[in-house]
């Protein structure tokens, strides 16, 4: 990547920033995905507050516009501090001059109707109330497998209400095929079209254990499919060849730092032990902006695919993984590789100061 665009993270959680800042290690270590979850990230979502949330948000939309990156769409959980939350991230994206797509994912995982109830509030809440230039809102569901087929349902309802769409996890891993076969539903995917969630513009992250039919029918329906490559490996949730049936495939980190050259890297290695050629797989950071491009500076077709006067530069002499230059709405945000809207380094020292009182948050709500 050398110049051009502004780049675009299509699926991400801010709130994991601080996590490379010591965040302790699960004991015993996690067997599964799913135990994953409930003993790393969603053991963190529940300590999060609007001090280490507002501490991770401010650092992550710095760094990254430091790797370029000009459009972040955000998938938040805060159990612990749902009103609000999304003002938070707003802020900080507004502030340090990132655009971002914000939506709370409303789940049932910790206090039932309820708890979902108060996610979908909040992304009503945001979505009637948001005035900053640069943040768009959605509705979001954490996850299928999470939800009840009456929060789906009202989740369609709410986005069909707004004129708005669903950001959802789908199919990341087999659980989440399980639960939806269990409940009497093909899978996920066919789970939330049922139900009428899935609205044109929806954006589904991850599809890894979706078919080529499948994928096929979410690009009818409008749909936007994104692929996380390194949180997938990570993760061992295996690689999703069916997403190269859709042309309307993004790229995302799920958390992992907003760094596209590194998550294209990924990306190209774990393609090429599947048989994807390179041209598949670039066509994804051009999803990206594509999607940016709908979000931000109106219909794909109409304009190069750009968030509207955006742009990113990179040069040899500035160190791997910095852009050179990161315009935002036509504000220069980063010059010679030095970011230009806030201190990073008194940002880093925020997280650093602000990490051990959250795992210490960690350790006190358990698993």
């Amino acid at each position: 990547m050398n110049g051009g665009g502004g780049l675009a993270n299509a699926h991400t959680h801010v709130y994991s920033a601080l996590a490379p800042y010591g965040m302790p290690a699960p004991e015993p270590p996690p067997r599964s995905f799913v135990e994953i979850l409930e003993r790393v990230w969603w053991r963190l979502d529940r300590a999060l507050d609007e001090r280490s949330l507002a501490a991770g948000a401010r650092l992550y939309a710095a760094e990254a516009l430091l790797a370029g990156t000009t459009v972040l769409v955000d998938h938040h959980e805060s159990p612990g501090f749902i009103e609000g939350s999304l003002d938070v991230i707003a802020d900080a994206c507004q502030e340090l001059g990132v655009r971002a797509l914000v939506g709370y994912g409303a789940t049932e995982r910790n206090g039932g109707a309820g708890e979902a109830g108060r996610g979908l509030a909040e992304c009503r809440r945001f979505l009637l109330g948001n005035r900053r230039p640069l943040v768009r809102g959605c509705v979001a569901l954490h996850a299928s497998f999470t939800v009840s087929d009456d929060t789906i349902r009202a989740a369609g309802a709410l986005c069909r209400e707004l004129g708005t769409f669903l950001h959802v996890h789908v199919a990341e891993d087999g659980a989440d095929v399980t639960d939806a076969r269990r409940r009497g539903y093909r899978g996920p995917l066919e789970r939330l079209h049922e139900l009428g969630a899935l609205v044109p513009g929806s954006i589904l992250a991850h599809g890894v254990f979706l078919d080529a039919d499948q994928v096929r029918r979410a690009e009818s329906w409008g749909c936007w499919l994104v692929q996380n490559p390194r949180s997938n490996r990570g993760n061992r949730v295996g690689y999703p060849p069916a997403l190269s049936a859709s042309g309307r495939v993004a790229l995302g980190t799920d958390g992992y730092p907003a760094d596209l050259e590194q998550e294209l890297a990924a990306l190209h290695e774990g393609g090429a032990g599947h048989g994807e050629p390179a041209s598949t797989l670039g066509a994804r950071l051009y999803g990206s902006q594509r999607l940016a491009r709908e979000l931000f500076g109106g219909e794909a077709a109409a304009a190069p695919p750009s968030a509207t006067n955006d742009a990113t530069a990179f040069t040899r002499e500035v160190r791997a993984a910095r852009a050179a230059l990161t315009v935002v709405d036509g504000r220069t945000v980063v010059e010679r590789g030095r970011l230009l809207s806030g201190d990073i380094e008194a940002l880093r020292a925020a997280a650093r100061e602000e990490a051990p009182r959250l795992w210490r948050r960690m350790t006190e709500v358990g698993s």
